[in-house]
């Protein structure tokens, strides 16, 4: 019998943690451990783009606007400001809230940067999405447009983008025009897609007197729905309050109803009368507010009344994301 050889191992190659490309699921992983890639480091990279950032706004300039124009907005755009400020050959970006064909982002000729925010991701972080998308648009070719992608684990988000002592004011459009300067020139598609956009744009407009509350037309009633930043637990104690008091209300006609749950802040929602205008409910919203601020602040346990409006409230609680 022929003498066996000497069984030798051959050297895998050092790869760090950090240098670990990413493969195929079922492929080989590139760290030489002779596993597949999914069951090796692509576990961990796979748990990154999965797990769920509960607030992935948080710490932007207007938060509460960011999940309203996420959430509930049609047609609205916001220039943004970038952290060093623009890079050359961009002379602006901005947020918008839907873009032609659902484009993550466009490159437009002049080099001006649009970010889509009503997109789906491919990951738990909208934020990292988002910033990965702009990023990718600020150095596209002018008049193309970005497309999705899986975000690196490790990439930047849009907290370390923006420049946290930026003015966010969004502009609340009527249609979709804003995605073309010269329509007369739009190709085909994005034409039809300004159309079907166009038509199914909801009458929207953003109240001046208090934060992120927006004045919504539809065909049987109007709507008035408001993103608020305090803890879920403690405004739905104070709205408690209001409601079981008779203070919940916006004037004559209007109703609390209930409210959203969205990227970890609470959105109530009042049913108003069709003739109600967003002008309408300017001062009744900031009285409310000051209604709120007063209820907010008491820790008395809710009496029996309001624990009632409590669950009532709660019941009617619809989660959006």
């Amino acid at each position: 019998m022929a003498k066996k050889r000497p069984q030798t191992k051959a050297k895998r190659p050092q790869i760090t943690d950090g240098e670990i490309p990413v493969v195929g699921a079922r492929e080989p992983c590139p760290c030489g451990s002779g596993r597949r890639y999914k069951a090796c480091h692509g576990r961990e990279a796979a748990h990154a783009v999965t797990e769920l950032v509960q607030r992935p706004f948080e710490g932007l300039p207007s938060e509460g606007d960011w999940v309203a124009l996420r959430e509930l907005v049609p047609a609205a755009t916001v220039e943004l400001t970038l952290k060093g400020g623009l890079p050359e050959g961009v002379p602006s970006v901005s947020l918008a809230t839907v873009l032609p064909m659902a484009w993550p982002a466009l490159r437009r000729d002049d080099g001006s940067v649009l970010l889509g925010l009503q997109n789906d991701t491919a990951s738990g972080d909208i934020s990292r999405d988002l910033a990965d998308t702009l990023q990718r648009a600020l150095t596209a070719d002018p008049g193309t447009p970005v497309q999705g992608r899986r975000a690196p684990a490790d990439g930047p988000r849009l907290q370390d983008l923006l420049d946290p002592e930026g003015v966010f004011e969004p502009v609340v459009h009527a249609g979709f025009e804003f995605w073309v300067p010269d329509a007369q020139n739009a190709t085909p598609e994005v034409t039809a897609s300004l159309e079907r956009a166009n038509a199914a744009a909801i009458p929207t407009a953003k109240l001046q007197g208090v934060d992120a509350a927006y004045w919504c037309e539809t065909p049987d009633k109007n709507h008035l729905r408001w993103v608020m930043p305090y803890p879920e637990e403690q405004l739905l104690d104070a709205l408690a309050r209001l409601h079981a008091a008779g203070k919940s209300g916006l004037g004559e006609g209007t109703r609390l109803v209930g409210s959203f749950r969205a990227h970890g802040l609470t959105v109530p929602v009042w049913d108003l009368p069709s003739g109600v205008t967003a002008d309408d409910v300017e001062k009744p919203a900031a009285e409310f507010a000051e209604r709120l601020t007063a209820a907010l602040a008491s820790d008395a346990p809710l009496t029996g009344d309001e624990r009632r409006a409590r669950g009532g409230l709660t019941n009617r609680q619809v989660t959006l994301s």
